[in-house]
């Protein structure tokens, strides 16, 4: 009896020991992320992209494509692909796009086009496995992303979490749509959600281009290169881009710099759109004094009954209340799914891609967003901002300070496991 006993808490304590091994190697050391307001964003956009392990990249195109618009557009210029596609995505599950987007890539790999296509193992888990195979047969090259292996024990929690795809290395698409039914039709209440990508023309492509190489390689041991997939490319307009992507080990990830750096550059306004809000206490002190200094902030979310994991809505109300005393305007959408990831600074600057506004996407995934410098793609923005939040319910402090008691303990109990939500 003794024995076993001992072998128990031996086994314990090694469990214990290699959990926190692997916590230890994995963990981030949490900073406070802020820079003195000197200029406007326009003008310190070099730092904003040099901070955010960036360059300021001139020269390129945007085209906001909302909703079910974006298939529509994807679809044909992958059909119209010459040499390569490269397609990195979440979430995919068996429905009617996800079958379209299949047949779209396999009649490609069958007339010759590379078609390379990298898929998170968990996000992709609800696809048939006959859909993978169709691809693979077609000649597609598919892989997942840190698949449920012993060798990615340390890796599971951590998830490919953007959506990107490159043609033949001259333009790109990026930003929340996912590989499923619901991100079809047009945000009609309760049937679709609404969601913003961006296809992007120019020599920013190259950058995109690098990004999808960079999980490709972890997991193909592939690298491409040459004037197939990186080639020289002319100018396609005159707007200014930069990417934020990189996650280095032990620091803060490049996507939570853009974003904590951007809220300290704003000087007029802040216009949020984004699914899953939950900001670190550093960021809602770096709203409050954006709001000190006269700085417009709004952030459009859906509420519970709007959203597809209301739980993630229910640790972000944890923080509603210091927000509002922060002077931090909320307005919670109840008709439909929100998908959108964007936010607007000045009505001049605009971040767009796959990362929520939370620990997970700051912290753990790989995510991709792009800075943009144009005021007109900024009012496409703010314009839609403004069609949803006409719909939405603003939180009143007073009001929102009035909730039951089991609304609170929802919100303080959904908030202990934020990061893993």
């Amino acid at each position: 009896m003794l024995y076993w006993s001992l072998w128990g808490l031996a086994s314990t304590a090694l469990v214990v020991l290699l959990v926190a091994i692997i916590w230890s190697i994995r963990r981030r050391r949490d900073v406070v992320l802020r820079v003195h307001n000197m200029a406007g964003i326009e003008q310190l956009l070099p730092s904003l992209a040099g901070l955010a392990l960036g360059g300021v990249v001139h020269g390129n195109s945007v085209e906001l494509l909302e909703n079910g618009r974006y298939f529509d557009v994807l679809l044909e210029r992958i059909g119209a692909a010459r040499d390569s596609v490269h397609f990195e995505t979440f979430l995919w599950k068996e429905g009617a796009i996800g079958r379209r987007l299949a047949d779209a890539l396999a009649q490609q790999a069958r007339a010759g086009v590379r078609v390379r296509v990298l898929l998170d193992a968990h996000g992709a888990k609800g696809m048939a496995p006959e859909t993978v195979a169709r691809m693979r047969q077609a000649g597609c090259s598919v892989l997942m992303f840190h698949d449920r292996q012993w060798r990615n024990i340390g890796l599971l929690n951590d998830r490919d979490h953007r959506k990107l795809v490159v043609i033949d290395g001259r333009e790109a698409f990026l930003g929340g749509h996912c590989i499923v039914d619901a991100w079809l039709g047009n945000a009609e209440d309760g049937r679709f959600n609404a969601d913003l990508s961006v296809r992007v023309q120019g020599p920013i492509v190259n950058t995109l281009q690098a990004v999808f190489s960079e999980n490709w390689v972890g997991e193909a041991s592939e690298l491409f290169g040459g004037e197939q997939y990186f080639p020289r490319l002319p100018d396609a307009g005159s707007i200014p881009m930069h990417a934020a992507y990189l996650k280095p080990e032990g620091s803060p990830p490049a996507v939570k710099i853009l974003h904590h750096t951007a809220i300290c550059l704003a000087r007029k306004r802040i216009w949020i759109q984004n699914p899953y809000f939950i900001p670190q206490p550093a960021a809602i002190d770096a709203f409050g004094e954006a709001v000190q200094r006269g700085v417009d902030v709004r952030v459009l979310m859906p509420s519970t009954s709007g959203s597809d994991n209301p739980m993630v809505q229910h640790a972000g109300h944890r923080n509603f209340e210091k927000l509002l005393r922060c002077g931090v305007r909320l307005f919670e959408y109840p008709h439909t799914l929100l998908h959108q990831k964007v936010m607007t600074v000045d009505g001049i600057w605009s971040a767009i891609g796959s990362s929520n506004f939370d620990d997970r996407s700051f912290e753990t995934n790989d995510e991709l967003t792009l800075g943009i410098l144009d005021a007109g793609f900024a009012a496409q923005l703010d314009a839609i901002f403004e069609r949803y939040v006409a719909r939405a319910e603003e939180v009143e402090l007073a009001t929102w300070h009035r909730r039951g008691a089991w609304h609170k303990l929802k919100d303080n109990t959904f908030y202990l496991f934020h990061e893993l939500l």
